[in-house]
């Protein structure tokens, strides 16, 4: 089943009295989410025991809860201690994911820095193979780790480059970021075909499995010329992308991803829109469907 949540806590969630992340299971399920994702972007400073106590209220409320490793992992630096560094940063996030008993752990795979593009790519996919010979000793049974499409020029993750790396293995999934994809393409999104494009070559490269439970990332974003600059929240005017098509495709291909809203502040509160977004159009889709 589809499921959709923020990333992190609304303003709301303090301003209703809650002070610990330990609440927001409860707090979502009440909201009508299921889903979680907590951020671990500027480092781990959560203990395993509250990581695990986080894991049996989001249980106990049926929430789906994800991780987000470190922003600063680059498996494209072509420094070996950086490298030992980024996949320690991957392996605790397991270890968090795990005591959560979470699915997705999020990852932003490299910036190509000094290296050609080309380079870069190679570099990180040879680095894939080194760390995932080190997963599989780890039993990591139903859990992935879900390559982030990313937003600016410099990054590695473009939607057909995160595509490619989930050829590798079994256990690397597709994490698509549409406010990114929209950033780096200045405006691209802005259609049914044009995300339908995405998932056809998810589909053709990847399968069946892992294109309906994808992992996806959902915010208003506003870009320049290098792409990503800053999380907006959905009702900006200005810059997209709009969810509305997005729908009718997860509609159409009856895909079942977990959705997660980055947008500022109210992330909670969009996550809502996207959902009501959501049924709305799969509600239309049935009654057309019983009118014929």
């Amino acid at each position: 089943m589809i499921k959709f949540g923020p990333s992190g806590n609304s303003q709301s969630f303090f301003d209703e009295g809650n002070k610990t992340s330990l609440q927001a299971p409860k707090w979502l399920k009440e909201k009508g989410l299921s889903a979680y994702e907590y951020s671990f972007g500027r480092g781990y400073t959560m203990s395993l025991e509250t990581a695990k106590q986080l894991g049996e209220e989001a249980k106990i409320n049926n929430i789906m809860v994800s991780v987000h490793a470190p922003y600063f992992i680059n498996l494209a630096n072509p420094d070996e201690v950086m490298k030992e560094k980024s996949f320690n940063y991957i392996i605790k996030g397991f270890e968090y994911l795990k005591a959560m008993q979470g699915e997705h752990l999020v990852v932003h795979i490299g910036s190509q820095g000094k290296l050609e593009r080309s380079q870069a790519i190679k570099l990180i996919d040879e680095r894939l193979t080194e760390l995932l010979e080190r997963l599989e000793k780890l039993n990591l049974k139903n859990m992935y780790l879900c390559i982030e499409t990313m937003g600016k020029n410099m990054q590695i993750g473009t939607y057909k480059e995160v595509i490619n790396f989930c050829q590798k293995n079994k256990m690397l999934l597709p994490t698509f970021d549409f406010g990114h994809i929209n950033a780096i393409t200045q405006g691209g999104l802005k259609t049914k075909e044009d995300y339908q494009k995405i998932f056809d070559l998810c589909f053709e490269k990847l399968g069946e499995f892992k294109t309906k439970n994808c992992h996806i990332h959902f915010s208003k974003i506003e870009y320049g010329a290098k792409g990503e600059i800053k999380h907006l929240n959905y009702s900006d005017k200005i810059f997209g992308p709009d969810f509305f098509p997005l729908a009718e495709v997860l509609c159409d291909k009856n895909l079942t991803p977990t959705i997660i809203c980055e947008s500022k502040v109210v992330m909670a509160e969009d996550a809502l829109i996207l959902k009501n977004i959501y049924e709305m159009t799969k509600n239309s889709r049935q009654n057309q469907t019983k009118r014929l």
